[in-house]
């Protein structure tokens, strides 16, 4: 008689919309909140799992932020949950995609995503 199994690591994302401004990029977005979790599988199907940890990630800029490991687990067994500020820890700040910064000279045309107050090119303000 043989046994398969193994550890390993998961993620599933949890039924949560709720569109916030963002605090790092202030721009509309949407709390995407996933779960990470260690588990141990017989036959590749997984029987214990422990190690969970429950994150938001911004749809605006990618920032992720660790969520209250109780309104976590609220948000697993799909009971009601409100998530405020105060409920997430800052874990890593995104950016804004290129395109959503990208600036345009009215004189020369001279495109940039860079935080310009004059045209480098020829010197017109933005």
């Amino acid at each position: 008689m043989f046994f398969i199994c193994g550890m390993s690591q998961g993620k599933k994302l949890l039924d949560y919309t709720r569109t916030v401004i963002c605090s790092i990029c202030g721009g509309y977005g949407r709390y995407q909140v996933f779960m990470t979790y260690s588990y141990f599988s017989v036959f590749f199907i997984p029987i214990i799992k422990w190690n969970r940890h429950y994150y938001v990630q911004m749809s605006c800029c990618n920032t992720v932020y660790e969520l209250d490991g109780e309104k976590g687990k609220k948000l697993s067994r799909r009971e009601p949950v409100e998530i405020e500020e105060r409920d997430l820890t800052l874990v890593q700040s995104g950016q804004r995609s290129a395109e959503w910064n990208k600036r345009q000279c009215s004189r020369c045309g001279y495109e940039t995503t860079e935080d310009f107050e004059y045209c480098p090119k020829c010197g017109q303000r933005f």
